[in-house]
């Protein structure tokens, strides 16, 4: 795909990851790992510890499982500001292929802490995976128009709201994940027939294009992508994840059971320090964006320009279960998940 004029950010095999499920050979192949771990913690993330994660006197190692988003830049800020070391971890960030591959690395011990959205989270959770939420990821403005996640149409679409979305072609990065689950919630809200969208996947690098060309009538997108589609001339329909809940969740940093088993002293120490960034990352939004140009790569206007996520530390109980409910509802699950296996 060749570059855009806009944004150089994060090729399409990466990008897609903001929202991606856990597919059933990843559950798979995460279980299989889970056996082949439970002879042993991993080395990484073990340790005598002192009850703020040293071992004898020095660091605790530990590996985190990231992708190269926006949504992460709190952890890079937290480490670039020594937040993990106060708290006396040595923390190394893994960019993995995207969220599928971030669970069973978990739940094997390769990472101690992974990234993934909470509808992922929900999905591996309802299949049996041993995984903690530890921390928030991010979440929505809660401003609708204002957000760092929208469905956009051309300008000159017939499309004016969410209910004009029935009946229409939407590119997602992934199906039956939270773009789609959210997208269906404001489309029966505003009186469409959520049942009657029609989903496409596509990557996000790809959509400004594909709106601006006519090959979908609207897509879900997000940031930096989101203003290259708007700076492309696109409009905002609905911000789907705004106008889902405005205190909406969407990802989360997570950890196996084993992990807390083997070394909670660690796993406070971690869930520490990712408030400490979150935080921080809330209080100094340019230092934020600043950040972003050591993992990822972004058109300087298209930085400037587009909306970040709200990073507010705390783990929202609420946000899963608005999810879980979603997922339910719209037949992702067969059954309720317990929202409370997957909370510490």
């Amino acid at each position: 795909m060749p570059a855009s004029a806009a944004a150089r950010a994060v090729p399409a095999a990466r990008a897609t990851r903001a929202a991606r499920a856990v597919p059933a050979a990843a559950v798979a192949a995460a279980a299989a790992l889970l056996l082949a771990a439970c002879g042993g913690p991993s080395e990484a993330g073990t340790g005598a510890g002192s009850g703020d994660g040293r071992v004898d006197g020095g660091l605790v190692p530990v590996k985190v499982g990231v992708i190269p988003i926006v949504d992460v830049a709190p952890v890079y800020l937290g480490v670039q500001e020594g937040f993990f070391e106060e708290e006396g971890l040595d923390v190394t960030l893994e960019l993995a292929q995207g969220g599928a591959a971030v669970v069973p690395a978990v739940v094997a011990g390769d990472y101690q802490f992974g990234f993934s959205n909470v509808t992922s989270l929900l999905v591996a959770s309802s299949q049996g995976l041993p995984l903690k939420a530890v921390a928030p990821g991010n979440s929505t403005t809660g401003v609708p128009g204002e957000d760092f996640s929208a469905v956009v149409v051309p300008e000159d679409s017939d499309v004016e709201d969410a209910a004009d979305l029935a009946g229409r072609t939407v590119a997602v990065n992934t199906l039956n994940n939270i773009g789609d689950t959210t997208i269906r919630k404001v489309v029966g809200d505003a009186g469409g027939d959520a049942d009657a969208v029609e989903f496409v996947e596509m990557g996000f690098p790809d959509m400004p294009a594909a709106v601006a060309g006519g090959q979908v009538d609207a897509a879900w997108i997000v940031e930096p992508h989101l203003t290259r589609a708007l700076q492309d001339g696109a409009r905002v329909v609905t911000s789907n994840f705004a106008e889902t809940d405005p205190e909406l969740l969407i990802a989360a940093y997570f950890t196996s059971d084993q992990q807390i088993a083997a070394d909670p002293d660690t796993v406070e120490a971690f869930t520490a320090a990712m408030e400490k960034s979150l935080a921080y990352a809330e209080e100094h939004p340019d230092e934020t964006r600043a950040v972003l140009d050591t993992y990822t790569e972004i058109d300087p206007a298209v930085k400037d320009a587009m909306v970040m996520p709200r990073f507010a530390p705390g783990l929202d109980a609420a946000s899963f279960q608005v999810l879980a409910d979603l997922g339910l509802e719209q037949g992702m699950f067969d059954e309720a998940v317990d929202t409370s296996a997957l909370l510490p």
